[in-house]
């Protein structure tokens, strides 16, 4: 027989089985949470960020801090952008600024010349010539005496030539071409604004004066070195008004590479015979030569040198003339050159001034050949067209220094092959 429970305990008995279901519904649903939480944060995460954050930890600062220097960064780059915006706004209101300026230049009716726009490439080389400074100068003539009289008053904003920031200037005067005096203004130390005031004389006649040229060097003065040139002025006197003094500013210019100094005149005659392979110089006569002693005369005598393939080959020498700076000497030179070697040969003819106990010194130079130019160059080719003739022309001389610089022969003279065979077999190695 089966037993019936009495209400009380079925009651009992049903809310015990609902308070394990509400256990078992709240202990169960946390569990299913938190696996459905974890699975959303490892498939959503950006390694990027991951990343960044990994960097951002080993850095041994807060990171209120490193966001702070992030965006001061980030705001000086910001402003050196707008600074080079800016400039370059700058720069075009300037070059329209110009080119309004030009328009109304031309537009102009009173002006009778042509405006021209100076290219791009001519802007650029003035402002990267080099300032060297202004001279202030004086030019007076004294027609009835023939006296050039020649200030040098002062000098402006001078280039430093020393470490300190400053030079020691002189200026130094004469005048091409005779070039019979040069004079000197005193030095002045460290300055680049000096006052010289000072006053030279030259004897030169109405005829030399329109044919001269006024030269003026300003040099920086070196007690234990070469003195360097500072810049220099060059003015034409046949373009000076001398019916009054003038007395004016002008900026220093680059000096000139070679001096154009009258060295003088030589006159020779050359002759070439391709049957014999000879050639005959005949070296005539010499005029208006440089005075290199103290009486204002010469002991000249002519140098003549073969150079071949631009090494030194041979040469010969004429007499010397004693006293003189117009010597006749009419001497016949000759040498073996093939028609081979004659187009690849060289004439140098040089003037010297010979010295019983110094040094012998270089008067003037010029060379002949196909390496050479102008008048040089037109007397050789006259030659070759015209075998066994003499063709004679005068010539102006140049300065050694000039002539050696162009010409730029070889120091090493080369051994022929034949002669190496030779030397080899009497001195064996």
């Amino acid at each position: 027989m089966s037993k019936i429970l009495p209400p009380q305990h079925s009651s009992h008995v049903k809310s015990n089985l609902l308070s394990k279901a509400k256990s078992f519904t709240v202990t169960d649903h946390p569990t299913t949470l938190i696996s459905t939480i974890s699975t959303y944060t490892n498939t959503t995460a950006d390694p990027a960020v991951a990343f960044i954050n990994g960097l951002l930890d080993r850095i041994p600062l807060p990171r209120w801090a490193i966001y702070t220097i992030f965006a001061a960064g980030g705001l000086l780059i910001l402003l050196c952008c707008l600074c080079v915006c800016i400039k370059c706004c700058c720069k075009g209101k300037k070059k329209k600024k110009k080119n309004e300026q030009i328009d109304l230049k031309a537009v102009n009716g009173k002006t009778t010349t042509a405006l021209v726009q100076p290219d791009v490439a001519d802007v650029d080389y003035g402002s990267t010539k080099k300032q060297r400074g202004k001279l202030l100068y004086s030019l007076e003539y004294d027609g009835p005496l023939s006296e050039l009289k020649l200030g040098i008053k002062q000098a402006s904003s001078l280039m430093a030539m020393d470490l300190g920031g400053t030079s020691d200037p002189y200026v130094r005067v004469y005048i091409l071409p005779e070039k019979s005096k040069t004079y000197e203004t005193k030095v002045f130390r460290s300055t680049l604004n000096p006052v010289f005031n000072e006053q030279f004389t030259f004897q030169l006649p109405k005829s030399t004066l329109m044919k001269s040229t006024a030269v003026m060097k300003v040099f920086d003065f070196n007690r234990f070195s070469k003195h360097e040139i500072i810049g220099e002025i060059r003015v034409q006197l046949c373009n000076v008004d001398w019916n009054h003094i003038i007395e004016e500013w002008q900026e220093l210019e680059a000096p000139a590479k070679f001096e154009e100094e009258n060295l003088g005149e030589i006159c020779f005659s050359l002759r070439y015979v391709p049957s014999a392979s000879k050639l005959t110089v005949v070296i005539l006569e010499a005029k208006n030569l440089k005075s290199m002693d103290v009486g204002g005369s010469s002991d000249p005598y002519v140098k003549m040198q073969l150079a071949l393939d631009k090494r030194k080959w041979k040469k010969k020498k004429t007499s010397i003339k004693k006293k003189t700076l117009n010597p006749y000497f009419n001497e016949s030179f000759v040498f073996d050159v093939s028609l081979d070697q004659i187009q690849r040969v060289n004439l140098v003819v040089s003037v010297w001034d010979h010295d019983a106990v110094t040094r012998n010194d270089p008067i003037g130079k010029i060379y002949l050949g196909c390496d050479a130019t102008g008048n040089q160059l037109r007397h050789w080719a006259d030659m070759l067209s015209n075998p066994r003739r003499p063709v004679a022309q005068w010539h102006s001389l140049l300065s050694a220094e000039q002539v050696n610089s162009t010409l730029t022969l070889k120091k090493k003279i080369p051994i022929p092959s034949k002669m190496k065979e030779s030397a080899q077999q009497w001195y064996p190695k």
